[in-house]
C-alpha cells in the first residue's frame, strides 16, 4: 500500500491503530517561535533541548505537545519566512572569520609617480553578515594583528572563536594532529579572550562566508573605486572606510533591514566585551646569549643572568618594554630605550661575582688599598691612575696588582715595586709580575750591595718623585 505525501497524522494513526478512538479536534500547543530562536543563539542550546522543555511545559499546563519532528519542522518554516536570515547554522557572537582579499587598490607617489599597492583585510561575522574592511600598505604581521584590533573595535565586541586562513603571519603549522600558532597571534587571542581555530588546509568551506565577503568587498570596494586615483595610503584608508559604511547599510535584497540592523538587533548583545586595557603589539625574537650575557633589540643591548650564556632565549619587544623568556618562563625585563645608546643596560644581579666586584672599584678605593699595602705600591697605583686620559684606563692594572698581592703578599709586592721604581719611572704589571715570579729572600740584600758596589745611591724613582731636583 502506498501512501501519498498529503496524508495527515490523524489519518496515519487511524490506519495503524484502527481500534483507537481518535479525537477529531485535537489541539496542539503552538511553540513560542521567537523564544526558540532567541534561545538557540545561546551556547550549547539545541532544538532537542528546547523541545524537551516545551513538552514539560505542555504537560504541566495540560496541553498536547507536537512530536520532535513536527516541532523542528515548524520552527524551520517559521525561521524561513521571517526576518531571520540564516541564524540557525551560525550563532550570534560565536565566530569571526578573517582573510586578506585577493584584489588590491593602487595608489601613487605624488612626486615621483611611483605606484604602490594597498591590500584589503576582511573580517565577517557569519550570523548577521556584517563585515569589516581595512586597507593596509602591506600584509605583514603588524598590520595583520592591528586589523583584528580595529575589527573588534568596529564591532564593539569580541567573538568566542576566530577563524583565520593558514597564512604564516598567524599560523605556523596546522596539521591533523596539532595547530601551532604564531606567538604574537596567540598573545592577541589571549588578550581578547577568544579561541583561534584555523580553517582546515584545502577546506575553504570552513570559512565560506568570508570567501563570499571577500568577493563582495572586491566588487563593492575595489571595483567601485577603479576610476579614482589615490596619492597616499591614508586616502585609500579613508575611501575604504566610506565604502564600508555603504556596504553594511545597504538593504538586503530578499529580507528586511541590512547587515548593520541584523548585527545591532540580533548579534551585538551576544558579543564578548572588549578588554579594559588596550592591546599592545609585541614582536618576538629568538637569540643565543653571548659571553657578555647581553641580548639586543636591534638598537640597544640588555643584560640577562650570566648563567644563560650559550642558551637560546625568546625576546618579547613592545614599545616600552624588553622581556626575556627561557623555556617559557620570563627571566627578566628592562625598560626599552627609545634611542640608540652605546652603553648596554645591565642589572647588577645578572653579573658574576667578579664583575660585581669590578663595579665597586674606583680611584679612591684603589688608593685606600695601596696605602694599606705600602709606600712603593702607593706610588705604582698613582702612576696607573694618572698615566691614561682618565683614571678608569688604569683600573685593569690596579685590579691585576691587587691579585698579585693576594698571591705573593704585601711584603713581597712592596719590595718588588720599590726595586722596580729604582730602575724605571714607568712600572708595568708585566714587569712587576716577572720580578715577583723570580723573587727570592736575598733580593733585597743583593739590591743593596749592588748599589754600593757601583756607587748608585739614587735611582730613577728618586728623581722622578722629587721632580728632578738635585740640590738636596
Amino acid at each position: 500500500m502506498t501512501l501519498g505525501e498529503d496524508v495527515t497524522n490523524q489519518e496515519l494513526e487511524k490506519l495503524l491503530f484502527p481500534d483507537r478512538k481518535v479525537s477529531k479536534n485535537v489541539i496542539y500547543a503552538e511553540p513560542d517561535y521567537p523564544y526558540i530562536h532567541k534561545e538557540l543563539s545561546k551556547k550549547g542550546v539545541t532544538l532537542t533541548l528546547l523541545w524537551n522543555e516545551y513538552c514539560e511545559r505542555c504537560r504541566s499546563n495540560g496541553e498536547i505537545p507536537y512530536m520532535s519532528t513536527q516541532f523542528c519542522d515548524k520552527y524551520r518554516r517559521w525561521a524561513k519566512v521571517t526576518k531571520t536570515t540564516m541564524r540557525i547554522n551560525h550563532k550570534p557572537g560565536e565566530t569571526m572569520q578573517v582573510d586578506w582579499a585577493g584584489g588590491t587598490i593602487p595608489y601613487f607617489d605624488s612626486v615621483t609617480g611611483e605606484e604602490y599597492k594597498a591590500y584589503l583585510f576582511v573580517a565577517v561575522l557569519p550570523c548577521s553578515g556584517i563585515i569589516y574592511v581595512e586597507a593596509c600598505d602591506d600584509m605583514k604581521q603588524e598590520n595583520w594583528l592591528m586589523c583584528h584590533v580595529h575589527a573588534y573595535e568596529y564591532f564593539g565586541g569580541v567573538t568566542r572563536i576566530l577563524v583565520p586562513d593558514n597564512l604564516k603571519t598567524g599560523v605556523i603549522a596546522n596539521t591533523r594532529y596539532e595547530t601551532q600558532l604564531n606567538e604574537s597571534y596567540r598573545e592577541l587571542a589571549e588578550h581578547y579572550g577568544t579561541a583561534i581555530v584555523p580553517a582546515r588546509v584545502r577546506h575553504p568551506q570552513d570559512k565560506g562566508l568570508v570567501e563570499r565577503s571577500v568577493g563582495f568587498s572586491t566588487t563593492w570596494i575595489t571595483a567601485a573605486m577603479r576610476e579614482r586615483k589615490f596619492f597616499s595610503i591614508e586616502e585609500v584608508k579613508e575611501a575604504v572606510a566610506e565604502r564600508l559604511e555603504i556596504i553594511n547599510n545597504k538593504p538586503f535584497q530578499k529580507l528586511p533591514g541590512c547587515r548593520m540592523d541584523a548585527y545591532l538587533n540580533e548579534e551585538k548583545e551576544f558579543m564578548l566585551p572588549l578588554p579594559l586595557s588596550p592591546y599592545e603589539h609585541a614582536i618576538w625574537l629568538q637569540a643565543t646569549v653571548g659571553n657578555d650575557y647581553l641580548v639586543s633589540d636591534g638598537k640597544n643591548k640588555y643584560s640577562v643572568p650570566f648563567d644563560l650564556i650559550g642558551e637560546k632565549v625568546q625576546i618579547r619587544l613592545t614599545r616600552n618594554v624588553v622581556e626575556v623568556f627561557f623555556k617559557g618562563s620570563r627571566i627578566t625585563s628592562h625598560k626599552r630605550l627609545a634611542v640608540c645608546k652605546m652603553k648596554p643596560v645591565i642589572k647588577t644581579d645578572h653579573m658574576p661575582d667578579n664583575h660585581k666586584k669590578y663595579l665597586n672599584y674606583n680611584a679612591d678605593e684603589f688608593m685606600k688599598w695601596a696605602k694599606d699595602t705600602g709606600k712603593s705600591v702607593t706610588y705604582v697605583v698613582e702612576r696607573f691612575l694618572s698615566t691614561g686620559s682618565v683614571p678608569e684606563q688604569g683600573y685593569k692594572s690596579c685590579i691585576s696588582l691587587m691579585k698579585l698581592c693576594e698571591r705573593y703578599g704585601k711584603k713581597k709586592l712592596n719590595s718588588v715595586c720599590e726595586r722596580l721604581l729604582d730602575i724605571t719611572s714607568v712600572p708595568t704589571i708585566r714587569n712587576i709580575a716577572s720580578l715577583l715570579k723570580n723573587y727570592s729572600s736575598n733580593d733585597d740584600k743583593e739590591s743593596t750591595s749592588s748599589s754600593e758596589k757601583y756607587g748608585i745611591t739614587r735611582g730613577a724613582a728618586y728623581y722622578s718623585r722629587n721632580g728632578g731636583n738635585r740640590n738636596d
